[in-house]
């Protein structure tokens, strides 16, 4: 295998060159029918278009009911009808229509998409609908009823579930403009002149709405979450950072919040003639107590019963 690798070497020079095309492909994609501009077509073509196209960009999403933006379109990601959402129509050099929603047809030849419809993946491939065919298998237009001959399905209907909880079916995909992506209290970045960038602001776009600390998905969590006492059950990194936590805390005037951890603190050091072993069984007792109380509050049970049952000795 090693003898089949071929390490190219660039220079600075190719290097540049190599940059110039990718801003190139990024800012005109496949609007020169595959055939490069030449540098005078390439500037003509940039001032007609990236004004406006920063002016008129479109946000793609695909929301839930709570509004979360579970799912941020960008160039590359794929459509019902098997086509990538930079082979969509995302220009609008004449204005934006004022007809809603916003129609995005597929531009590729023979593809009668009317407008770009996001679909969940699992892995590699598009989830399935509960009539256990695949998106390619169904009509690209709606109701996307299924086009397998002895197949019943009136509809795609997936039975999959999104990391926020809802069912696929229970989401829709979203057009907007800059204002009223604002309006719904959504980032909405910097103005791009690159094609189809959709619903991609930064980074943290990449990510499912779930996992993103921004409005546009799960959010920052509460002041409260994350200046809650360390126990121990958190993380050992935090456990081992205690009293580093504590000066900082103390230096920049968060006298009220020291005493919080006073308990973890103390429980971290050891007890004059404890043993290694003896210090690391105690540790251990006391995040399994404090596993066993968390436990018993969420099935409603007696605290005070559990909170004596845990510090007679028996955890078990």
């Amino acid at each position: 295998m090693a003898k089949d690798r071929v390490h190219l070497q660039i220079d600075q020079r190719g290097a540049s060159s190599i940059d110039a095309y990718l801003e190139y492909k990024r800012i005109v994609g496949d609007d020169d029918g595959g055939v490069m501009f030449s540098p005078e077509q390439y500037e003509a073509y940039k001032k007609k278009v990236v004004p406006q196209r920063m002016k008129n960009r479109l946000f793609v999403s695909w929301i839930g009911s709570s509004g979360m933006d579970c799912k941020l379109v960008g160039p590359e990601t794929m459509c019902f009808c098997n086509h990538r959402f930079r082979q969509h129509k995302t220009d609008f050099l004449k204005g934006i229509p004022d007809e809603r929603p916003i129609l995005l047809p597929c531009k590729e030849k023979g593809c009668p998409c009317q407008t770009y419809h996001y679909v969940p993946m699992t892995g590699s491939q598009q989830v399935r609908c509960s009539c256990k065919h695949f998106p390619d298998e169904h009509s690209v237009k709606q109701p996307y009823t299924c086009r397998k001959g002895s197949c019943k399905c009136t509809g795609f209907r997936s039975s999959y579930t999104c990391g926020c909880g809802e069912p696929a079916y229970s989401h829709i995909t979203i057009v907007e403009t800059k204002e009223e992506r604002l309006a719904r209290g959504h980032p909405v970045g910097q103005d791009t002149p690159y094609q189809a960038m959709g619903g991609i602001t930064g980074f943290s776009s990449l990510m499912d709405g779930y996992m993103r600390l921004d409005p546009s998905g799960a959010g920052a969590p509460p002041i409260e979450f994350l200046d809650q006492p360390i126990t121990a059950t958190d993380h050992p990194f935090l456990r081992a950072n205690v009293q580093s936590i504590k000066a900082h805390r103390k230096a920049i005037g968060m006298d009220d919040k020291i005493d919080k951890d006073l308990a973890e603190r103390m429980s971290a050091m050891k007890k004059p003639g404890e043993s290694d072993m003896e210090y690391y069984e105690r540790r251990y007792q006391e995040k399994v107590s404090l596993h066993v109380i968390v436990k018993a509050m969420f099935n409603n049970l007696d605290y005070r019963f559990v909170w004596l049952h845990c510090y007679s000795g028996n955890t078990k």
